[in-house]
Parts: structure tokens; sequence; C-alpha cells
């Protein structure tokens, strides 16, 4: 039995809601063996959503049922099973573009691919728009 049976997700989270606050209002529910709340990579501030990972997967369960839909720190919050559940065909309500990305377990791998292309904030990025100058197209555009 894997620990990734008992993971849950957790969104919706206030920003000011921290692993010992996510901790307290779940451990009643049974023993936990990992809390995380995924922070911003330069800011270390709050995602908005995070893990709990149970040592029992029924405890797990039945904290998803009590829990889902409940405030937690001025917010309704969303609980669902980590990764199986986001994958399957009840994923689509995590925002339309490929709902596991919120639950991919890699290594820093959580919310992977959001946030990225802001970076680059509009600006070229190929060479290939009719402004750069000595591309492709200037030889088609007499």
């Amino acid at each position: 039995m894997s620990s990734e049976e008992g993971k849950l997700f957790v969104g919706g989270l206030n920003f000011n809601t921290d692993e010992q606050a996510l901790e307290d209002h779940f451990s009643s529910f049974g023993p936990i063996s990992e809390v995380v709340v995924v922070k911003d990579r330069e800011t270390q501030r709050s995602r908005g959503f995070g893990f709990i990972t149970f040592t029992n997967p029924e405890h797990a369960s039945v904290a998803m049922r009590a829990m889902n839909g409940e405030s937690l720190d001025g917010r309704q919050i969303r609980v669902d099973h980590a990764g199986k559940s986001a994958r399957g065909t009840r994923g689509g309500g995590f925002g339309g573009y490929g709902s596991g990305r919120y639950y991919d377990s890699r290594p820093g791998g959580y919310g992977y691919g959001y946030g990225r292309s802001r970076d680059y904030n509009g600006r070229n990025q190929g060479g290939y728009d009719r402004y750069s100058g000595g591309n492709y197209r200037d030889n088609y555009d007499n």
C-alpha cells in the first residue's frame, strides 16, 4: 500500500494558512505522515493549495468527505484524492488546462507549467515576427 493512496489535495487555501494550521484541522481524522503547503519558489508565499498524507488511506477518505467544501481560515476549501481522480474522468474542475498539473509528484513538480510564460511578458520568443528583422519571411513579404 503506497502513501499516495492516503494523499489528499487541498485547494482554495487562505494564503496565510500554513502547514501547522492545515495539520490541526485534519488531525482529528487520523495520524498524518506529511503536510505540505505549496509555495511560490521566488516569493515563498503560499500558492493556495497543499497536500496532506494520512498514514491510513481510510482516514484520508473520511477526511475528504468531511472537509470538502468546509471553511478553513475564512475560505471554502476543496479536498480530493491527489493523483488518481484528478487524472481520471472527474478532473475537469481544476482550470480546464489538463487537470493533472496540480498532482505531479516529482520533486518540484507541483503546479508544473503554470506561471512560466509570464516570465517573458510578451517579448518575442522565436525571432519570427515581422518586426524582429532578418527572419525567414523577408523573402515573401514583397
